[in-house]
């Protein structure tokens, strides 16, 4: 009878932790203001060219801050990488470590759990998301369990952000996919 209370124990702390950080498919529908990025070339640490973004609003002049840039760039470095619950390395990543790692880079130190991150900065309505700010999403049934981080604003107000599935690692997905259009909670900024 124990072993068996085990195992179901067992079972559903795995679903849960499997489950955290979410999947994703392509599909299409929260719009935003517009805007518009343009290419750059830069020199790394180890004076080989690579191609970076800065991204810039239409409705101003201003492009996205320095930090927010190296965010980005660290978060994409781990592009591909698997998932992996409680990762914080570039074999195996979950959702709140990649925005742990990503935002350490600047020197911000963030809790290591999505929900608790998501205590962190303030919280902005989803029409005002920038590059940088984080989006959480309720994947579990119960309380916030994934983060991304904003990684473009398309010009039709289509809102991408990087994130690690639990299906396909680090990649960076859409807020108008019908799955995490339906699981969006909240946003918030901390640059």
């Amino acid at each position: 009878m124990k072993k068996n209370v085990y195992i179901l124990l067992l079972i559903v702390i795995s679903t849960t932790f499997l489950f955290s950080c979410g999947s994703s498919k392509k599909v299409t529908s929260y719009k935003r203001a517009n805007s518009y990025k343009k290419t750059y070339t830069y020199k790394s640490n180890n004076s080989s060219k690579n191609n970076s973004t800065i991204y810039h609003s239409k409705n101003s002049n201003e492009s996205v801050s320095r930090d927010a840039n190296r965010i980005l760039r660290t978060a994409k470095s781990y592009m591909g990488t698997p998932y992996k619950f409680g990762g914080t390395t570039n074999t195996g990543l979950d959702c709140s470590g990649l925005v742990y790692l990503s935002f350490m880079d600047v020197n911000i130190q963030m809790p290591r759990i999505s929900r608790d991150q998501a205590n962190s900065g303030r919280n902005i309505d989803i029409e005002n998301v920038k590059i940088g700010d984080l989006i959480f999403f309720n994947t579990s049934g119960n309380a916030i369990s994934h983060v991304g981080i904003v990684e473009s604003i398309k010009n039709n107000g289509t809102i991408n952000f990087i994130h690690s599935s639990t299906s396909k690692g680090v990649m960076i997905s859409s807020l108008d996919e019908d799955y995490w259009k339906i699981r969006f909670v909240k946003a918030t900024r901390l640059l």
